[in-house]
Protein backbone atom coordinates (compact mmCIF):
# COMPACT_ATOMS: atom_id res chain seq x y z
CA UNK A 1 0.00 0.00 0.00
CA UNK A 2 1.33 3.44 -0.76
CA UNK A 3 2.37 6.22 2.13
CA UNK A 4 0.33 8.21 0.50
CA UNK A 5 -2.51 5.70 1.15
CA UNK A 6 -1.74 4.88 4.58
CA UNK A 7 -1.51 8.24 5.65
CA UNK A 8 -4.88 8.84 4.80
CA UNK A 9 -5.76 5.40 6.54
CA UNK A 10 -8.52 5.81 9.67
CA UNK A 11 -7.52 4.40 12.21
CA UNK A 12 -4.00 5.08 11.21
CA UNK A 13 -2.41 1.58 12.70
CA UNK A 14 0.60 2.17 15.67
CA UNK A 15 3.46 -0.05 16.02
CA UNK A 16 5.63 1.04 18.80
CA UNK A 17 9.21 -0.51 18.96
CA UNK A 18 10.14 0.08 22.66
CA UNK A 19 7.13 -0.94 24.38
CA UNK A 20 7.92 -3.24 27.66
CA UNK A 21 5.88 -4.93 30.17
CA UNK A 22 8.58 -3.22 32.66
CA UNK A 23 7.63 -0.10 32.26
CA UNK A 24 9.42 2.64 30.34
CA UNK A 25 8.41 6.00 28.54
CA UNK A 26 6.63 4.41 25.68
CA UNK A 27 4.31 2.45 28.36
CA UNK A 28 4.32 5.59 30.44
CA UNK A 29 3.37 8.35 27.56
CA UNK A 30 3.31 7.01 24.01
CA UNK A 31 0.54 4.40 24.61
CA UNK A 32 -1.90 5.81 27.22
CA UNK A 33 -1.78 8.88 25.05
CA UNK A 34 -2.49 6.97 22.00
CA UNK A 35 -5.56 5.27 23.65
CA UNK A 36 -6.86 8.52 24.95
CA UNK A 37 -6.91 9.66 21.14
CA UNK A 38 -9.61 8.57 18.58
CA UNK A 39 -8.29 8.10 14.98
CA UNK A 40 -5.06 5.76 16.45
CA UNK A 41 -4.60 1.94 16.91
CA UNK A 42 -2.02 0.42 18.60
CA UNK A 43 -1.93 -2.84 16.42
CA UNK A 44 1.81 -4.07 17.28
CA UNK A 45 4.95 -4.11 19.67
CA UNK A 46 8.75 -4.82 19.47
CA UNK A 47 10.63 -5.59 22.18
CA UNK A 48 14.55 -6.78 22.75
CA UNK A 49 12.97 -10.30 22.82
CA UNK A 50 10.24 -12.25 21.73
CA UNK A 51 9.41 -13.01 25.36
CA UNK A 52 9.57 -9.50 26.35
CA UNK A 53 7.38 -8.87 23.31
CA UNK A 54 5.12 -11.30 24.41
CA UNK A 55 4.28 -9.86 27.71
CA UNK A 56 4.01 -6.68 27.10
CA UNK A 57 1.47 -7.63 24.14
CA UNK A 58 -0.50 -9.57 27.12
CA UNK A 59 -0.46 -7.03 29.40
CA UNK A 60 -1.13 -4.29 27.24
CA UNK A 61 -3.68 -5.94 24.77
CA UNK A 62 -1.98 -5.41 21.65
CA UNK A 63 -2.27 -8.35 19.60
CA UNK A 64 1.10 -8.28 17.23
CA UNK A 65 4.15 -8.86 19.65
CA UNK A 66 7.36 -9.20 17.76
CA UNK A 67 10.97 -9.73 19.35
CA UNK A 68 12.70 -7.63 16.83
CA UNK A 69 11.43 -4.43 14.69
CA UNK A 70 12.06 -5.81 11.47
CA UNK A 71 9.39 -8.13 11.87
CA UNK A 72 6.94 -5.14 13.09
CA UNK A 73 7.91 -2.18 9.99
CA UNK A 74 6.92 -5.32 7.44
CA UNK A 75 3.36 -5.29 8.58
CA UNK A 76 0.74 -3.96 6.76
CA UNK A 77 -1.43 -3.20 9.42
CA UNK A 78 1.58 -0.70 10.89
CA UNK A 79 1.33 2.77 9.32
CA UNK A 80 2.59 4.54 11.71
CA UNK A 81 6.22 3.52 13.75
CA UNK A 82 6.80 4.78 16.81
CA UNK A 83 10.56 4.49 18.15
CA UNK A 84 11.09 4.87 21.56
CA UNK A 85 14.64 3.69 22.45
CA UNK A 86 17.74 4.68 23.12
CA UNK A 87 18.94 7.49 20.73
CA UNK A 88 22.01 5.35 20.07
CA UNK A 89 19.14 2.73 18.43
CA UNK A 90 17.46 6.02 16.25
CA UNK A 91 19.18 5.70 13.19
CA UNK A 92 18.99 1.95 12.59
CA UNK A 93 15.66 1.52 13.18
CA UNK A 94 14.00 5.13 11.23
CA UNK A 95 16.04 3.49 8.32
CA UNK A 96 14.29 0.34 8.71
CA UNK A 97 10.89 1.71 8.74
CA UNK A 98 11.20 4.47 6.01
CA UNK A 99 12.57 1.86 3.32
CA UNK A 100 9.74 -0.35 4.65
CA UNK A 101 7.47 2.85 3.13
CA UNK A 102 5.95 3.89 6.71
CA UNK A 103 5.83 7.05 8.29
CA UNK A 104 7.69 7.38 11.18
CA UNK A 105 7.78 9.02 14.52
CA UNK A 106 10.81 9.63 16.48
CA UNK A 107 11.44 10.00 19.97
CA UNK A 108 13.71 13.21 20.55
CA UNK A 109 17.33 13.58 19.35
CA UNK A 110 15.77 12.23 16.20
CA UNK A 111 20.00 10.83 15.69
CA UNK A 112 23.32 10.35 17.76
CA UNK A 113 24.31 14.07 16.12
CA UNK A 114 23.48 16.50 13.05
CA UNK A 115 25.05 13.85 10.74
CA UNK A 116 22.51 10.98 11.24
CA UNK A 117 19.75 13.28 11.56
CA UNK A 118 20.41 14.57 8.33
CA UNK A 119 20.73 11.39 6.53
CA UNK A 120 17.14 10.16 8.12
CA UNK A 121 16.10 13.61 6.76
CA UNK A 122 17.51 13.42 3.24
CA UNK A 123 16.02 9.55 2.91
CA UNK A 124 11.79 10.31 4.32
CA UNK A 125 12.29 12.99 1.66
CA UNK A 126 13.51 11.09 -1.12
CA UNK A 127 10.50 8.52 -0.34
CA UNK A 128 8.04 11.49 0.44
CA UNK A 129 6.99 9.86 3.71
CA UNK A 130 5.66 11.57 6.43
CA UNK A 131 7.63 12.06 9.24
CA UNK A 132 7.22 13.21 13.15
CA UNK A 133 9.59 13.79 15.92
CA UNK A 134 8.88 13.79 19.49
CA UNK A 135 9.56 17.61 20.40
CA UNK A 136 6.22 18.09 21.93
CA UNK A 137 7.05 20.54 24.54
CA UNK A 138 5.71 23.42 21.94
CA UNK A 139 2.33 21.08 22.06
CA UNK A 140 1.93 21.53 24.98
CA UNK A 141 -1.29 24.38 26.47
CA UNK A 142 1.10 26.39 28.54
CA UNK A 143 3.61 26.87 25.96
CA UNK A 144 0.76 27.28 23.21
CA UNK A 145 -0.93 30.25 25.05
CA UNK A 146 2.52 31.51 26.39
CA UNK A 147 3.70 32.16 22.78
CA UNK A 148 0.05 33.35 21.32
CA UNK A 149 0.32 36.51 24.63
CA UNK A 150 3.28 37.28 23.92
CA UNK A 151 2.61 37.41 19.61
CA UNK A 152 -0.37 39.47 20.35
CA UNK A 153 1.41 42.21 22.31
CA UNK A 154 0.89 41.38 26.06
CA UNK A 155 4.78 42.02 26.80
CA UNK A 156 4.97 45.05 23.91
CA UNK A 157 8.03 44.52 22.26
CA UNK A 158 10.51 41.57 23.92
CA UNK A 159 13.83 42.79 25.46
CA UNK A 160 15.29 39.98 26.76
CA UNK A 161 14.34 36.32 27.72
CA UNK A 162 16.11 34.49 30.96
CA UNK A 163 15.32 30.66 31.56
CA UNK A 164 17.40 28.65 34.72
CA UNK A 165 16.65 25.04 34.82
CA UNK A 166 17.16 21.57 36.10
CA UNK A 167 18.09 18.56 33.76
CA UNK A 168 17.46 16.09 36.67
CA UNK A 169 19.79 13.75 35.47
CA UNK A 170 23.43 14.15 35.34
CA UNK A 171 23.46 15.32 39.38
CA UNK A 172 24.85 13.02 41.92
CA UNK A 173 22.82 9.63 41.46
CA UNK A 174 21.48 8.15 38.39
CA UNK A 175 19.36 5.67 37.81
CA UNK A 176 21.03 2.40 36.28
CA UNK A 177 18.87 2.38 33.45
CA UNK A 178 20.01 5.62 32.62
CA UNK A 179 23.65 4.91 32.93
CA UNK A 180 24.61 5.83 28.87
CA UNK A 181 23.53 9.27 29.12
CA UNK A 182 26.84 9.83 31.30
CA UNK A 183 29.12 9.39 27.72
CA UNK A 184 28.46 12.42 25.10
CA UNK A 185 28.79 9.97 22.62
CA UNK A 186 25.64 8.24 23.29
CA UNK A 187 24.21 10.94 21.98
CA UNK A 188 21.33 11.49 25.01
CA UNK A 189 23.11 14.88 27.39
CA UNK A 190 21.58 17.20 29.42
CA UNK A 191 22.23 19.46 25.65
CA UNK A 192 20.15 17.32 23.98
CA UNK A 193 17.46 16.39 25.91
CA UNK A 194 16.12 18.77 28.46
CA UNK A 195 17.80 22.04 26.95
CA UNK A 196 16.99 20.65 23.52
CA UNK A 197 13.51 20.09 23.95
CA UNK A 198 12.97 23.76 26.02
CA UNK A 199 15.39 25.85 23.60
CA UNK A 200 12.57 23.96 20.76
CA UNK A 201 9.63 26.04 22.76
CA UNK A 202 11.44 28.78 23.64
CA UNK A 203 12.36 29.25 19.33
CA UNK A 204 9.01 28.71 18.53
CA UNK A 205 8.02 31.56 20.76
CA UNK A 206 10.39 34.17 20.33
CA UNK A 207 12.68 33.34 17.42
CA UNK A 208 15.91 31.47 16.25
CA UNK A 209 19.27 33.15 17.65
CA UNK A 210 21.10 35.16 15.39
CA UNK A 211 24.05 35.09 17.33
CA UNK A 212 25.10 33.02 20.30
CA UNK A 213 28.04 32.03 22.08
CA UNK A 214 27.94 28.83 24.97
CA UNK A 215 30.26 27.42 27.49
CA UNK A 216 29.35 23.55 28.39
CA UNK A 217 31.41 21.67 31.52
CA UNK A 218 31.55 18.76 33.34
CA UNK A 219 31.43 20.00 37.34
CA UNK A 220 30.62 16.40 38.33
CA UNK A 221 33.13 13.61 36.79
CA UNK A 222 31.41 10.79 39.08
CA UNK A 223 27.91 9.91 39.81
CA UNK A 224 26.15 6.79 41.81
CA UNK A 225 24.25 4.32 40.93
CA UNK A 226 21.16 4.56 42.28
CA UNK A 227 20.36 0.67 41.87
CA UNK A 228 23.87 -0.88 42.43
CA UNK A 229 25.40 1.65 44.52
CA UNK A 230 28.92 1.91 42.38
CA UNK A 231 30.73 4.83 41.61
CA UNK A 232 30.08 5.87 37.65
CA UNK A 233 31.98 7.81 35.30
CA UNK A 234 30.56 11.18 33.88
CA UNK A 235 32.46 12.76 31.01
CA UNK A 236 28.98 14.46 29.99
CA UNK A 237 28.90 18.19 30.72
CA UNK A 238 26.29 18.47 33.82
CA UNK A 239 26.50 22.40 32.80
CA UNK A 240 25.24 24.64 30.03
CA UNK A 241 25.19 28.43 29.33
CA UNK A 242 24.21 29.68 26.05
CA UNK A 243 24.05 33.24 25.77
CA UNK A 244 23.17 35.19 22.49
CA UNK A 245 20.73 37.68 20.35
CA UNK A 246 17.61 36.60 18.72
CA UNK A 247 15.61 37.52 15.73
CA UNK A 248 14.32 40.52 17.24
CA UNK A 249 17.38 41.53 18.63
CA UNK A 250 16.17 40.02 22.32
CA UNK A 251 19.04 39.19 24.31
CA UNK A 252 18.57 35.64 25.22
CA UNK A 253 20.17 33.47 28.77
CA UNK A 254 19.72 29.94 29.15
CA UNK A 255 21.44 28.08 32.35
CA UNK A 256 20.53 24.25 32.43
CA UNK A 257 22.10 22.37 35.15
CA UNK A 258 22.35 18.46 35.84
CA UNK A 259 20.57 16.91 39.33
CA UNK A 260 17.90 19.03 41.08
CA UNK A 261 17.87 22.65 43.17
CA UNK A 262 16.57 23.48 46.43
CA UNK A 263 15.82 26.91 45.34
CA UNK A 264 15.17 26.84 41.06
CA UNK A 265 14.26 23.83 38.84
CA UNK A 266 12.59 26.10 35.58
CA UNK A 267 12.31 29.28 35.50
CA UNK A 268 11.65 31.49 32.08
CA UNK A 269 10.88 35.18 32.11
CA UNK A 270 10.18 36.83 28.99
CA UNK A 271 10.51 40.75 29.40
CA UNK A 272 9.16 42.79 28.17
CA UNK A 273 8.54 46.73 26.97
CA UNK A 274 4.85 46.41 28.92
CA UNK A 275 4.71 43.71 30.81
CA UNK A 276 6.62 40.54 31.75
CA UNK A 277 5.96 36.64 31.89
CA UNK A 278 7.11 33.64 33.62
CA UNK A 279 6.76 29.60 33.60
CA UNK A 280 7.65 28.08 36.42
CA UNK A 281 7.72 23.96 36.97
CA UNK A 282 8.82 21.52 39.12
CA UNK A 283 12.08 20.53 36.27
CA UNK A 284 14.05 21.48 33.23
CA UNK A 285 12.02 19.22 31.61
CA UNK A 286 9.76 21.21 29.84
CA UNK A 287 8.66 18.49 27.41
CA UNK A 288 6.23 17.18 30.37
CA UNK A 289 4.28 20.40 29.86
CA UNK A 290 4.04 20.60 33.76
CA UNK A 291 4.39 24.36 34.21
CA UNK A 292 2.37 27.26 35.25
CA UNK A 293 2.15 30.77 33.40
CA UNK A 294 2.28 33.94 35.45
CA UNK A 295 2.42 37.83 33.87
CA UNK A 296 1.95 41.32 34.57
CA UNK A 297 1.61 44.62 32.06
CA UNK A 298 0.77 48.29 32.26
CA UNK A 299 0.41 48.91 36.04
CA UNK A 300 0.10 45.52 37.57
CA UNK A 301 2.86 46.01 40.15
CA UNK A 302 2.89 41.79 40.76
CA UNK A 303 2.77 39.18 38.82
CA UNK A 304 -0.45 37.10 38.96
CA UNK A 305 -1.15 33.28 37.52
CA UNK A 306 -2.70 33.25 34.26
CA UNK A 307 -5.09 30.26 33.81
CA UNK A 308 -4.83 28.29 30.84
CA UNK A 309 -8.04 29.37 28.51
CA UNK A 310 -10.16 26.80 27.68
CA UNK A 311 -9.47 26.79 24.01
CA UNK A 312 -5.99 25.59 23.99
CA UNK A 313 -7.15 22.23 25.99
CA UNK A 314 -8.08 20.58 22.73
CA UNK A 315 -8.37 17.48 24.18
CA UNK A 316 -11.17 17.99 27.07
CA UNK A 317 -10.68 13.84 28.17
CA UNK A 318 -7.75 14.40 29.42
CA UNK A 319 -8.24 17.49 31.34
CA UNK A 320 -8.18 15.97 34.64
CA UNK A 321 -4.74 14.27 33.75
CA UNK A 322 -2.40 17.14 33.52
CA UNK A 323 -0.07 15.57 35.52
CA UNK A 324 0.22 12.73 33.75
CA UNK A 325 3.42 12.03 31.24
CA UNK A 326 0.97 11.49 28.72
CA UNK A 327 -0.87 14.45 28.53
CA UNK A 328 1.60 16.46 26.58
CA UNK A 329 2.51 13.93 24.33
CA UNK A 330 -1.03 13.03 23.26
CA UNK A 331 -1.66 16.99 22.39
CA UNK A 332 1.65 16.11 19.99
CA UNK A 333 -0.20 13.15 18.76
CA UNK A 334 -3.50 15.09 18.32
CA UNK A 335 -1.14 17.59 16.39
CA UNK A 336 -0.12 14.94 14.16
CA UNK A 337 -3.50 13.61 13.65
CA UNK A 338 -5.00 17.12 12.38
CA UNK A 339 -1.62 17.02 9.97
CA UNK A 340 -2.37 13.74 8.31
CA UNK A 341 -6.28 14.07 8.41
CA UNK A 342 -5.53 17.84 6.30
CA UNK A 343 -2.48 17.36 4.49
CA UNK A 344 -0.91 20.72 6.87
CA UNK A 345 2.62 20.41 8.20
CA UNK A 346 2.48 21.79 11.44
CA UNK A 347 3.46 19.14 13.88
CA UNK A 348 7.35 19.00 14.11
CA UNK A 349 8.76 16.42 11.50
CA UNK A 350 12.48 15.02 10.33
CA UNK A 351 13.25 18.34 8.46
CA UNK A 352 12.76 20.60 11.87
CA UNK A 353 14.54 18.10 13.90
CA UNK A 354 17.51 18.66 11.83
CA UNK A 355 17.04 22.49 12.39
CA UNK A 356 17.51 21.46 16.15
CA UNK A 357 20.14 19.25 15.68
CA UNK A 358 22.53 22.17 13.88
CA UNK A 359 21.77 24.59 17.12
CA UNK A 360 22.78 21.93 19.13
CA UNK A 361 26.12 21.27 16.63
CA UNK A 362 26.11 25.15 16.63
CA UNK A 363 26.33 25.60 20.72
CA UNK A 364 28.90 22.82 20.98
CA UNK A 365 31.51 24.51 18.00
CA UNK A 366 30.82 27.57 19.92
CA UNK A 367 31.86 25.54 23.69
CA UNK A 368 34.52 24.29 21.99
CA UNK A 369 36.02 27.97 20.63
CA UNK A 370 35.84 29.20 24.79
Amino acid sequence: MPATTRSLRTPIGVGIIGLSASGGWAATAHLPALRALDGFEVRALSASSAASAGAAGEKYGIPLAFGTPEELVRRDEVDLVVITVKVPQHRELALAALHAGKMVLSEWPLGNGLAEAEELTALAESKGLRTFVGLQARSAPPVRYARDLIASGYVGQVLSTSVIASGRGWGGDIPGRNAYTLDPTNGATLLTVPFGHTIDALTMALGEFTDLGATLATRRTSVRNETTGETLPMTAPDQLAVHGLLESGAVASVHFRGGLSRATDFHWEINGTEGDLLLTGGTGHLQFGQVTVHGARADEAALKELPIPASYETLPQLTTRRTEMAYTVAHAYEQIRADLANGTHHAPDFAHAVRRHRLLDRIERAAAKG
